[in-house]
């Protein structure tokens, strides 16, 4: 399997520091970005980002719509091309063999899966939606296997995060509740209220068999 490896700082570059006016390259200026880029070895540079550090993360006032509104045309003048994953998949050999000991992401300092598994309440979390796995499968109940479906969104257990720091300040910047503890104390009244919907179906279940 071919795999794409993510361009950690060039990446963080556009999604992190490019409004930071303590960062020494600030203010980054397209052409400059594109100088970056044409010096980087390799056949490809990826770049990985989510969509909302494009106005979102970046406010419109730190002038991110200009700067990628501008970027197509510095990287073409810097000689360089883009190229979508399956294009560079395409394009491309792979350079090398890649394994991996660990699971990473791109979250927090550590890179790992600490923002969604780094305490007990997301791990108490995590493992009791998941045992019900059998069971809600089992009712076949189209309704019920959505809402346990979408209680596995990675959120959920992100907002439960108590790091301090920077990555804390992050966590606490996307979540809606006013602590880890109200979001994990959420999480679970919704669990026990789908645990009661579950009992109920299972016994709608006994009664028409």
């Amino acid at each position: 399997i071919k795999t794409l490896l993510r361009n950690i700082r060039l990446s963080d570059d556009l999604g992190f520091r490019f409004s930071d006016p303590g960062w020494p390259e600030h203010p980054l200026t397209p052409e400059k970005f594109a100088t970056w880029l044409a010096e980087c070895e390799g056949d490809v540079v990826n770049l990985f980002m989510d969509y909302e550090n494009i106005g979102e993360h970046q406010w419109e006032t730190s002038g991110i719509f200009e700067f990628w509104n501008a970027l197509p045309e510095a990287v073409s003048e810097a000689g360089l091309q883009w190229v979508t994953p399956s294009e560079a998949v395409e394009l491309y050999r792979a350079s090398r063999e890649y394994t991996s000991e660990r699971l990473t992401s791109w979250a927090d300092a550590e890179r790992d899966l600490s923002a969604w598994m780094g305490n007990v309440m997301q791990q108490e979390a995590i493992a009791k939606v998941h045992r019900l796995e059998q069971e809600i499968l089992a009712v076949n109940d189209p309704d019920l296997t959505s809402t346990w479906a979408k209680m596995q969104t990675s959120d959920h257990f992100y907002w439960m995060s108590t790091k301090g720091g920077t990555d804390g300040s992050v966590h606490s910047y996307f979540t809606p509740y006013p602590s880890p503890y109200d979001a994990y104390i959420y999480f679970m009244n919704v669990l026990a209220d789908l645990q009661i919907r579950l009992r109920r179906a299972q016994e709608q279940q006994k009664l028409g068999s």
